[in-house]
């Protein structure tokens, strides 16, 4: 009789890709799986010590830690951002690591609009308003204190044109709003998506009605949203960030918050996660925070848990995908 090896699959944080509400049976099929929900810095290397496949969101896979799991050859982020393993180690050591790309696209697009509608429509303050007995007091048969604004005709600034960025620039377009990025598509191309290419960041942060960020983060993106481009722009002005925390310097968007310097923010990333209370955008005011959540669908995640299992699959029959560089 042959003995059929079940190499040893481990994943360190599975719980926010799957909380309880997806399987990891397909996974199953590939080897012999062991699930955390959470793993803690310190207890990285004795999880997957002799596993071949980690599977990893958050976890940090550093060169200190390649360098303990010499059984360790495959390395599948739960995300589409790597910069949780140290590429240079994972080379060194002939570790393939493999991302998700583009999962979560019509998710994240969705979240932006979400925010975005929240604020010009105030649908959660009328709903409290409702509840608490406003309307029924009336006098006439609507009530509102607090203005609705029409997205129709203002301008979208996108800062990055890659699959969400483009997404939220067809929404962006199907609303009637004008959509201007900045971005390395040419201008003739962006004509034909219907988009204008800014020229500067002064011209894109000036005559934005919103301002969303959808690029990667790079020391050159890094508080790309600052006190002298906020200065920049209309004191009607809303910003989203549905891309990385430190794209936006958070003490400067809360000095312009409060004291209506711009009007709004929708905020789905903050620079520290979870954030302390300290941090000065969840008490500014106008700024509506979501914790993180944008990728989180339901559908998202079921993609995500099956592109990851098939990136396994296809590392175990020899011809890796997804691989990243």
């Amino acid at each position: 009789m042959t003995c059929v090896r079940m190499e040893k699959i481990v994943v360190l944080d599975g719980y926010t890709a799957n909380p309880g509400d997806m399987s990891w049976h397909a996974l199953e099929l590939l080897g012999k799986v062991e699930v955390y929900d959470r793993t803690a810095p310190e207890e990285v290397v004795e999880r997957a010590k002799d596993a071949k496949v980690v599977l990893v969101n958050k976890v940090k896979m550093s060169a200190q830690v390649i360098e303990a799991l010499p059984a360790l050859r495959y390395i599948g982020v739960l995300a589409t951002g790597y910069n949780v393993v140290d590429m240079k180690a994972a080379e060194e050591h002939g570790i393939i690591v493999t991302n998700v790309p583009a999962y979560s696209t019509m998710s994240v697009a969705q979240m932006v609009f979400a925010h975005l509608l929240d604020i010009t429509n105030s649908v959660g303050h009328y709903t409290t308003a409702v509840k608490s007995g406003k309307w029924a007091q009336s006098y006439d048969f609507c009530f509102y204190d607090k203005p609705l604004q029409e997205l129709a005709g203002q301008t979208m600034s996108i800062v990055g044109l890659g699959n969400i960025g483009s997404a939220v620039a067809r929404i962006a377009l199907a609303f009637g709003m004008k959509v201007m990025a900045m971005t390395s598509k040419g201008a003739d191309e962006l004509a034909t998506m219907g988009i204008c290419k800014a020229e500067s960041y002064e011209e894109l942060f000036g005559k934005a009605d919103v301002l969303s960020l959808h690029c990667p983060l790079t020391e050159e993106t890094r508080h790309l949203v600052n006190a002298e481009r906020l200065a920049l722009m209309k004191p009607t002005a809303i910003v989203i960030n549905t891309g990385r925390g430190p794209l936006i310097d958070e003490e400067a968007l809360a000095e312009a918050l409060n004291t209506g310097r711009i009007l709004a923010a929708g905020v789905d990333v903050l620079s520290k996660e979870p954030p302390t209370e300290k941090n000065p955008l969840i008490g500014a005011r106008n700024c509506h925070i979501t914790p993180h959540i944008a990728w989180a669908t339901a559908e998202a995640r079921g993609r995500l848990i099956a592109t990851a299992i098939n990136n396994v699959q296809a590392f175990m029959e020899g011809h890796p995908i997804n691989v990243v560089k």
